[in-house]
This record gives structure tokens, C-alpha cells and sequence, in this order.
């Protein structure tokens, strides 16, 4: 008996006459399908389909033609060798190829070209390696890979030059950091390396630069996808990319959802439409309901790579970290009393949608703000006594005006400036100070200090002056300190107060802990799920009227 006929397309495969209670168990096999749809259905021609419609045929056979049915097989077989060459990949008897283009005296380390060669059996992947493992090097690597060329790197500012650094001396490759944020000349390179800044204004340049491997450093830069300019031109500049890798250790800042978003830029079939992704994963909202479950699915189809300095044989000692209730200036958060009190009200109670959402930004930024110059002394006091002892300090902040507090109380030890303010220029100087020892107080902000390299050769005490929402931040900067070369236990003092922002921070960053860690470190145990948003978090204690 067969249960309808497969037909190949131009875009991929159809089956059409498929009987009542056949559709529903294809449906089951192939979420993606369309659940209103009924007897015809249409699928994709990626191997990965052709290996489960033939899976499928054993069970419910259906007719097709010859020269179909060759197509079909060729798939299954395609996909099942890409299967087994990566899966070769993670035996011990695997040696890494010669990459022609290295300089001499540069090597590929094994666990780095396993990821490049997995890049190139699957097209797309998403590096989460753990901070310090030369995602960068691996990125150099792959571009050697023959068909890579011209690649693009997109990289936040103050990496910029850090990339062409690397790359030309990685490399025999020819790298130019691109300049401008709107078309010019450009000269003869084999790498460009733009800022996500850029991106926007050379789109309609995208076709004509067609690059073949293109990297995204820091790829949480893309979380808000097509809202965002810069969102909207990455999709454009992957169109004729072979290749594309999204390197981050931290890939998801807040909600586990933000990871359909970065898989559109790698890999756009491996979770589907968002409103089926959102189904089959999210179990309210944006939560993904089983983070393990969805990062085990991300390995098993090779789009996602994470191993930690321990997988390597690079493992340091455990990072220490210190959480500090310390005294604060309670006049700084009575000056707000009133005013947040005010907010509170109107971001739950307005029948206007974007009064609501103001007044929460409002709230969300004025108590930030207050409990950061609150405690911000206090947090001075401490880090000169631990400067004063001959301990360099790396002291990491948000606001300006915490900033200038700071920097009243702690002229005299001449710190070094990695803010959001200083040219990347200013900022590779600033670290050059700080390296050389010409300083032992460094003032970094919270997300400016991604993918700086070379501050754990002088530093293993960082001091977290103010709290972000994201734990995935404070990863990061952490990172800086916890990475190859360092040769100290480091240490992460969070100086929190008693009231402000800093307990609902500190309530809300489990559960965002718990939706990373559970994605990107398979089995990791998970925080209980809770539906305490933001603003719940920031109300309560205005609308009870007490510290709460």
C-alpha cells in the first residue's frame, strides 16, 4: 500500500494525497509543517529532510519517481556522511589538517580545529567557548579553509583593531579595518572588519563585497534582530556567505528566546519560524521552558560548539565570587522616593500602553542610577584599601556620575579609563597603563570590555561596583581576568546594597543564569521558573511601601 506520492520541486519536496491519519503522524515527525495544512504538504530540500522522509517511507511508503527517489537517496546519504565527519571530529584519532596561510611559527590547536572543520561540514555555527579560548584564532583559522575568502568579521568598536592585529599575524592574510560608516575605495584585503556600527550604512555594498565566511564577534550584538538597523543589514550581508560563525561565550543576555534570533544570522532552518520555535520550546513568553533539552538539540545538529578550559586542558582555579552587603547613602534613594514612587503607579496602573512602558524605563534607570552613586563611596573605600595592599584592582561600573565619585575619591592612584566615553584609541592606551604597571586602578564599564585581551597578565581582583541585568555581563567582564594566561586565582567582589536596584537585580539574574547556563552547559541543574518580570521586580517595593 502507499501513503501518497513525494514529488521533488525546485525549492525542495511535496506530498501530495496523503491519507487523514498519515498527516497527523507526519506532523508529529515534521513540527514545521503546517498544522492546518491537509493531504499536501511541502518540505524543504536540505539533506537533513531527504534523511527523514526516507526514514519515514519505511513506515508509511509513498510513491515517487526514479530520478526523485535518486535525489532522495543522495540526500540521506550526503547527511549521514556529514554525520559521521563530524562526529570523526571528537575521537581521539583525530589530527588536525594543515591550514596553508598560518605564519611561521603559529599553530592550530586541536580543540580549535575541531571547531573549524565543524564549521565547514555544517555551514553554520554558533562557538560558545568558554572566554580565553581563542574564538579568534579559530575564526583566523577557518578563514584558510579553502573557499573561505573574502571573509568579514563584524566586531564591536574597540575590537577593531584587535582583529587585524591578530589576523596579519595569525595569518599570511591581508586585513583592513574599515573606516567609515558609509561606502569609499577600499583596498586589497582578504578579511574586512567592520564594527556593527558600520553595518547599516555599507548594506547596499553587501552584494557587491559577497563574502564567504562571515563572523560575528560577540554575536549577542544581533539579539534584537530585525528591529534593530544593524540587524536588519547582517541579514543582508550572509546572503552569499557559505560559511558564518557567531562567537560568543555568552550568547544569550537575558530571555533563553534570544537564541532563534542569533540562529537567523547561522543557521535559519535549525529552529524554524518563531512562532513555532516559541511553541515548541517556550513554555510562557520568551522563557524557554527546557534550556538543557533545547542546547543538547543545538549539539546533536552540529550548529553549536562549547567546551570549557577544563575540556581543553586549560582549566584554572574556580573563579571567587564574593557578594559584599555593604553600608550605602540612604539620602541618595529618599531623593527618589516620591518620584519612583509616582512611576511605580503608572507603569502598572495607565490604560496607556506607552506610558506604562516609559514609566517602567523611567523607574528602571532613575533607581539604577541612585543606588549606584549610594554605595559608590563605600565602594571607592574598598578598592583602595585592596590597591594599597599591592593588589591591582579592575573596578567595573555603568554611570558617569558613579564614575566621577570614583574618581574624587581615588585621584591620587591615577586610575586608567575603559568607559564608554574614550576613543578606541584612548582605550588601547588606557590598557597599555594599566598592563605596564604604570597604574593599579583600572574603571572599565560593565559592556565595554568585551573581548579585551591581556589584563589578566597584570590582575585578578575585580571589584563589580554596579549590578547589570544580565548575568551574562558579568560573565563577560569576569572573563577578562579568567582567561589563558592568568596566573592567579581570580576573584569577583559584587559590593550590594540593602535597598535600590541591587536585591530585585540580584532575584531576577538566577533565573536568567539558569536559562544561559542551561543552553549553553548541557546539564547544568535549573533555578526554578518564575513569571517576576523587570518592573515586578522594580514595583514591589515602591507599591508596598516598604524596602521589601
Amino acid at each position: 500500500m502507499k501513503y501518497g506520492k513525494l514529488i521533488r520541486t525546485e525549492t525542495g519536496w511535496r506530498m501530495e494525497d496523503v491519507p487523514a491519519h498519515v498527516s497527523l503522524r507526519l506532523k508529529q515527525i515534521f513540527p514545521r509543517l503546517d498544522k492546518a495544512a491537509r493531504g499536501t504538504f511541502e518540505f524543504p530540500g536540505d539533506d537533513v529532510t531527504a534523511a527523514d522522509l526516507d526514514w519515514f517511507r519505511d513506515r508509511y511508503p509513498f510513491l515517487i519517481e526514479p530520478e526523485a527517489n535518486q535525489a532522495l537517496i543522495r540526500g540521506r546519504l550526503a547527511h549521514e556522511e556529514r554525520q559521521s565527519e563530524t562526529e570523526r571530529l571528537f575521537l581521539n584519532g583525530f589530527k588536525p589538517p594543515t591550514y596553508a596561510g598560518l605564519q611561521p611559527g603559529q599553530t592550530v590547536r586541536r580543540y580549535q580545529a575541531q571547531a573549524v572543520e565543524m564549521l565547514r561540514l555544517s555551514g553554520g555555527l554558533l562557538l560558545g567557548d568558554d572566554v580565553g579560548l581563542g574564538k579568534t584564532f579559530t575564526t583566523c583559522a577557518a578563514m584558510l579553509v579553502p573557499g573561505a575568502l573574502p571573509a568579514v568579521v563584524v566586531c564591536q568598536p574597540h575590537l577593531q583593531r584587535q582583529w587585524c592585529r591578530v589576523i596579519e599575524s595569525f595569518t599570511t592574510l591581508k586585513a583592513h579595518a574599515v573606516k567609515k560608516t558609509s561606502p569609499y575605495t577600499l583596498p586589497k584585503a582578504d578579511v574586512l572588519v567592520f564594527r556593527y556600527t558600520q553595518l547599516a550604512g555599507w548594506v547596499e555594498q553587501f552584494p557587491e563585497l559577497a563574502p564567504r565566511l562571515v563572523a560575528f564577534d560577540e554575536i549577542q550584538e544581533l539579539r534584537k534582530g530585525e528591529e534593530a538597523l544593524k540587524g536588519r543589514a547582517a541579514l543582508e550581508l550572509v546572503r552569499s556567505a557559505d560559511y558564518r560563525v557567531g562567537l560568543s561565550a555568552t550568547p544569550i543576555y537575558n530571555k533563553g528566546a534570544e537564541i532563534w534570533t542569533i540562529y537567523q544570522y547561522l543557521a535559519p532552518d535549525v529552529l524554524g519560524p518563531f512562532m513555532e520555535f516559541q511553541r515548541e520550546w517556550c513554555g510562557y513568553g520568551y522563557w524557554v521552558a527546557d534550556p538543557v533539552a533545547l542546547g543538547d538539540y543545538l549539539r546533536d545538529g552540529h550548529v553549536f560548539l562549547r567546551r570549557t578550559k577544563a575540556d581543553v586542558g586549560q582549566e584554572l582555579p574556580k573563579v571567587s565570587r564574593i557578594i559584599e552587603y555593604i553600608e550605602h547613602d540612604a539620602g541618595e534613594l529618599a531623593k527618589i522616593e516620591d518620584v519612583a514612587r509616582r512611576l511605580a503607579l503608572t507603569a502598572t496602573t495607565s490604560d496607556s500602553f506607552h506610558e506604562r512602558g516609559q514609566a517602567a524605563r523611567d523607574l528602571d534607570l532613575r533607581l539604577r542610577h541612585a543606588t549606584g552613586v549610594a554605595k559608590a563611596r563605600v565602594v571607592a573605600a574598598m578598592a583602595r584599601v585592596l590597591v594599597e595592599s599591592g593588589e591591582p584592582v579592575i573596578m567595573a561600573g555603568w554611570h558617569r556620575d558613579v564614575y566621577d565619585i570614583w574618581s574624587e575619591a581615588l585621584h591620587d592612584l591615577e586610575p586608567a579609563y575603559y568607559t564608554g566615553t574614550e576613543t578606541a584609541a584612548a582605550k588601547q592606551r588606557e590598557v597599555d597603563r594599566f598592563v605596564s604597571g604604570e597604574t593599579n586602578l583600572m574603571f572599565m564599564s560593565l559592556r565595554s570590555g568585551a573581548g579585551v585581551d591581556g589584563l589578566q597578565l597584570r590582575c585578578s581582583t575585580m571589584i563589580i561596583g554596579e549590578l547589570d541585568w544580565s548575568p551574562a555581563t558579568h560573565t563577560q567582564i569576569i572573563g577578562r581576568l579568567d582567561r589563558e594566561g592568568q596566573t592567579q586565582p581570580v576573584t569577583a567582589i559584587f559590593p550590594v546594597a540593602s535597598d535600590g536596584s541591587d536585591p530585585p537585580m540580584m532575584e531576577l539574574n538566577g533565573l536568567k543564569a539558569s536559562q544561559a547556563a542551561g543552553i549553553t552547559d548541557r546539564g547544568v541543574a535549573q533555578a526554578a521558573s518564575t513569571d517576576r518580570t523587570r518592573l515586578q521586580a522594580l514595583v514591589g517595593r515602591y507599591l508596598k511601601g516598604g524596602t521589601g
